[in-house]
């Protein structure tokens, strides 16, 4: 295992300095709390949130080892990566494992654990992150039975990056323009006999050229029969002279995400899509008015069920209406949990970003009509704020 000392070296962080340390720092309190003596971070959201260290790299074995004292944070991954870490985080210690048949990088691991001192201690991981996959789970349980005792801290971290900091704010307003701009340019790209690949790259090409990243996935785009699927699937077509096309996206700027979705009509618009739209553009409005610092993310999705039942559209509609919000990484922009469902618990405090979204999915009629955007939650007694200027009071034709 080879040792790298980076301090200095940053010069790509996107954060001042004395943020991530805040944020370590709050970390430790929460480890503290739980009674945790150390923690290992493989999920890429915290690697950056804590750190500012930026890659793709987390589809292999990458732990970041951070202890409830205020010894260094330590970073384990590969040697493509190290130029990653020492340029876009604050990780002074850097350690390396290297490709070989057989290679089991948690023996590099137990041996800083081991330097740390965590022998015998109470260690938190993160479970919940697509950064650590079932195999590399199970070495490591194999590895430390009997060493250490292993505790799941999916939440921890992500407790903390619930409630955004004014400089992620920002960097979310910047995101949800970049999506206005894609969704502008899709929505004009778009008519009778238009491929959906033109309208795709469309839109990406707004977020790209505006200066955001490639989103984490997306955008999830279909006309016809393909309108009705709330996830991509391949196979592009052309659009019918009559046709409906449904647009899910997100703008991302600096790994920030700010989604917004639409259903189209091309061609005259029937009396079912227009009344599923105004029964849409009602659940959005109600959803909206739910979500108020003080009141708890079911209650969005109980407005949610309300509306949409009440317009008879209950056995169209989905059973969650949205999602948490922040900086992701592939496979999705979805920041969860928590996902806005009936039930949950979970206090909507100022400084929250949720996408709010409204979909019925009419599969007899083979009609769909969906509605969305992204919110920022404010002080008690303050409605939340749209993050988009693009208005939601009719149905958009083409």
């Amino acid at each position: 295992m080879m040792f790298y000392s980076m301090k200095g070296m940053a010069s790509m962080l996107h954060f001042k300095r004395s943020e991530f340390e805040d944020r370590i720092t709050a970390a430790r309190r929460l480890m503290r709390r739980d009674g945790l003596d150390g923690l290992l971070i493989f999920a890429q959201e915290s690697h950056y949130y804590l750190t500012g260290f930026d890659t793709k790299g987390f589809v292999f074995f990458q732990c970041a080892v951070l202890t409830a004292d205020d010894g260094p944070i330590t970073l384990l991954t590969r040697r493509p990566d190290l130029e990653q870490a020492r340029r876009t985080s604050i990780i002074e210690d850097i350690r390396l494992w290297y490709d070989a048949p057989g290679v089991d990088p948690t023996k590099e691991l137990q041996e800083i654990l081991d330097e740390k001192g965590l022998k015998g201690g109470r260690i938190g991981i993160e479970l919940r992150s697509f950064g650590l996959t079932g195999d590399n789970h199970e070495r490591i349980r194999q590895r430390f039975d009997g060493y250490a005792t292993l505790v799941d801290a999916s939440q921890l971290v992500r407790e903390l990056r619930l409630v955004k900091s004014e400089a992620e704010i920002a960097y979310v307003r910047e995101a949800a323009e970049l999506a206005d701009r894609s969704l502008e340019a899709m929505v004009n790209a778009a008519g009778p006999g238009v491929f959906e690949g033109k309208i795709a790259a469309d839109g990406i090409a707004a977020i790209l050229e505006g200066g955001g990243d490639m989103p984490p996935s997306g955008p999830v785009l279909g006309s016809g029969d393909r309108a009705l699927l709330v996830r991509s699937a391949t196979g592009y077509r052309h659009l019918d002279d009559t046709d409906q096309l449904t647009i899910e996206h997100a703008g991302s700027y600096r790994h920030y995400c700010a989604c917004l979705m639409r259903t189209i009509t091309v061609g005259k618009a029937g009396d079912q899509h227009q009344s599923m739209f105004a029964a849409t553009r009602d659940a959005m409005a109600a959803m909206t008015d739910a979500a108020r610092t003080g009141n708890t993310i079911g209650q969005i999705d109980d407005a949610h069920r309300a509306t949409f039942d009440a317009a008879g559209f209950e056995e169209a509609r989905m059973s969650a209406c949205g999602y948490s919000l922040g900086a992701s990484y592939s496979p999705s922009w979805m920041d969860v949990p928590p996902m806005i469902h009936s039930g949950n618990a979970t206090r909507i405090e100022p400084g929250m970003i949720l996408f709010l979204h409204a979909i019925l999915i009419d599969a007899p009629r083979n009609l769909a009509m969906s509605a969305g955007y992204t919110i920022l939650t404010r002080e008690e007694g303050q409605a939340p704020e749209v993050l988009s200027r693009l208005p939601l009071d009719e149905l958009i034709s083409r």
